[in-house]
């Protein structure tokens, strides 16, 4: 057997010294710059180990490790992989588990399996972001997600647009439905379907989508979709614009969409119908047969079943005729849209037109025939008023504006804040308007309720809804005067 002299005869000679010349272990190892239970190690491995060979370098490894995945095993979860390359480490593992194979081996176990055979790319996990507020709602049917997916093509290089829902709490799958076009038709029909099967939610979440809602668009609304869950008595919730995570339950189901079942089967389909049933069959699969992991390894059909589903709906909405082209009569004249601000108002023509603050933040739409000026909500009449006109649109002035009685100011903790140029006072670290006319003035700032009055003299100017943080009112409050104005050495002003 061939050993390494070098490092071997050094030990052997060590050996030879205690035990032929009787030299003291702790001297022999002080000599050779190793600890005493070194060269007892030595004698030992030199009488029972096969004298001089004994002394060479041993493997660190040791000989047996009992909780080594077994080959047998390493290979079925190899197989699986490689027979499904969209199936991961929890999916293998579930496969197992649910085939009975003993002893079950952990997820890191079949991860570091599937990197020793080049199957995944070995890489650091990407740590979730600690400011995503994670949510789920607490039974089946009360909230669904819905979105149109894009970036499908069918055989002939035709791209085609996938209208998806999910139950929030089971992540059961409500709607799938392939369309040529995502316009508010097929969106809606594919919405009036999933009612029909699935019955009918409390509350539906979706982007601000066209299709979706008239919030951004041209129109006075409401959209198609919109009449669809008033009918329904279905509580429409919008995202706040550019928040793709509130969705984000059907933003994953995008993705894995596109990993098990698009990216496979891209421009396979040569009609929208082969492509739908292929997609159904991919449904049926993912709600009754595949694991999913917020649902504890359990298909979403578990929790889906537990849901009452006992209204009915009505898709009338849905199967409405299209509208009239633009050439025929109308029943009353074409109107423009107004959005209603805060104080329930709308403004044209440079005046302003009372609606009323239920409609606040509301779409509304504008009819003017006759001298009147007829505000419609939702398609039907919701306030009446009389024309107003300028001097040069008119023979005849308007009427003479009232002076309103400035109301007094509601007595409360008052600060005292010194306005911009622009009229602007900050009070809790948060600007509030209080009018140019009112620049470089004192003025008193109170808390009333849920608002904030800004006052002068004991006068209301203003009122506004609370927009700082309440936590520091203490901190405005306990500067009743503002914070003392620094003085500029350099010039002699205040700054």
């Amino acid at each position: 057997m061939l050993v390494e002299l070098g490092v071997v005869e050094q030990r052997y000679r060590a050996v030879v010294e205690v035990l032929e010349e009787g030299t003291p272990v702790t001297d022999v190892a002080r000599r050779y710059g190793v600890a005493r239970q070194t060269v007892h190690e030595w004698l030992a491995r030199y009488a029972h180990g096969g004298g001089m060979a004994a002394l060479a370098d041993r493997s660190p490894r040791p000989e047996s490790c009992p909780h080594q995945m077994p080959a047998l095993m390493e290979a079925r979860i190899v197989g699986m992989r490689r027979a499904h390359p969209s199936w991961g480490p929890s999916r293998i593992r579930w496969e197992l588990e649910r085939q009975g194979r003993e002893p079950l081996p952990g997820r890191s176990s079949i991860y570091r399996a599937l990197v020793r055979h080049g199957l995944v790319e070995a890489k650091k996990r990407r740590r979730r972001r600690e400011d995503y507020r994670r949510w789920e709602r607490g039974r089946a049917m009360e909230l669904w997600q819905m979105d149109v997916m894009g970036r499908v093509f069918l055989a002939g290089g035709e791209e085609v647009k996938i209208v998806t829902g999910i139950d929030d709490h089971s992540r059961f799958i409500v709607c799938a439905r392939a369309v040529l076009r995502a316009t508010a038709r097929p969106v809606c029909q594919a919405l009036a379907a999933a009612l029909a099967r699935h019955g009918v939610p409390e509350q539906i979440l979706t982007d601000n989508g066209k299709v979706f809602t008239a919030r951004f668009g041209t129109g006075p609304g409401p959209v198609m979709f919109d009449r669809i869950c008033t009918d329904n008595g279905i509580r429409h919730i919008l995202t706040a614009p550019y928040s793709p995570t509130t969705t984000g339950k059907v933003e994953r189901l995008h993705k894995t969409m596109r990993a098990e079942f698009f990216t496979r089967n891209d421009r396979t389909f040569t009609t929208l119908v082969d492509l739908q049933e292929a997609l159904d069959e991919w449904v049926m699969e993912y709600n009754t047969a595949r694991p999913h992991q917020s649902c504890g390894g359990r298909p979403p059909a578990g929790r889906f079943a537990l849901a009452d589903r006992s209204l009915a709906a009505d898709t009338t909405a849905a199967t409405e005729p299209p509208p009239a082209p633009a050439g025929q009569a109308s029943g009353r004249p074409a109107g423009v849209s107004r959005w209603v601000n805060a104080a329930g108002k709308i403004s044209l023509g440079g005046f302003h037109y009372n609606v009323g603050a239920t409609y606040a933040g509301e779409p509304v739409e504008v009819v003017v025939a006759g001298g009147l000026v007829d505000i419609l909500h939702a398609g039907v009449v919701v306030a009446t008023h009389a024309q107003r006109l300028r001097e040069d649109q008119a023979d005849r002035l308007p009427r003479a504006q009232v002076a309103r009685r400035v109301r007094d100011a509601t007595a409360g903790l008052t600060v005292t804040r010194l306005a911009d140029g622009a009229g602007v006072i900050s009070f809790a670290g948060t600007s509030y308007a209080c009018g140019r006319m009112w620049a470089r003035q004192a003025i008193d700032v109170s808390i009333v309720g849920a608002s904030v009055q800004l006052s002068k003299d004991g006068k209301l100017i203003r009122v506004h809804p609370i927009r700082h943080d309440r936590s520091r009112e203490l901190g405005a409050f306990a500067n009743p005067k503002g914070r003392p104005r620094r003085k500029n050495s350099a010039i002699g002003n205040v700054s």
